[in-house]
């Protein structure tokens, strides 16, 4: 291939825009020193690079990847969850507090949630019965 248009590259890279971006970006890789997957026959790095997506040795939805991983300031993680939550009945054990119960909060049930809950009273929001505590 002597020469490379837009013409070779455009059934590879629907939008022109789209293969202009992902052409600059594999020109800057070049540049930086990733291998070439093509001859470079005294070529600047944006016509190889052009040369690369048009002989298909480089697949330009890894490109669109790479570019977009490059611009992004923030790279969201997922990290697995953890699988074992310590018990806190454990800590409090472990630390030398005097507890009358052992708490396990990771062996309860729902309906052992359910029924403590229906027990409990909410707390008052008047400020007169804080003063007469007093």
């Amino acid at each position: 291939m002597a020469r490379v248009t837009v013409e070779d590259c455009i059934d590879k890279v629907d939008n022109r825009f789209e293969l202009v971006l992902l052409a600059s970006h594999r020109a800057r890789l070049i540049s930086s020193g990733a291998p070439l997957t093509v001859d470079r026959d005294r070529d600047k790095n944006p016509v190889v690079a052009l040369r690369e997506i048009a002989d298909e040795t480089i697949a330009p939805d890894d490109l669109k990847e790479q570019l977009i991983h490059s611009m992004q300031k923030y790279v969201e993680v997922d990290e697995p969850e953890a699988e074992a939550v310590p018990m806190l009945g454990n800590t409090a054990a472990a630390s030398g507090a005097d507890n009358d119960t052992d708490v396990q909060f990771d062996r309860m049930s729902e309906e052992d949630l359910l029924r403590g809950l229906e027990g409990l009273v909410p707390p008052s929001n008047n400020s007169s019965d804080d003063d007469e505590r007093e």
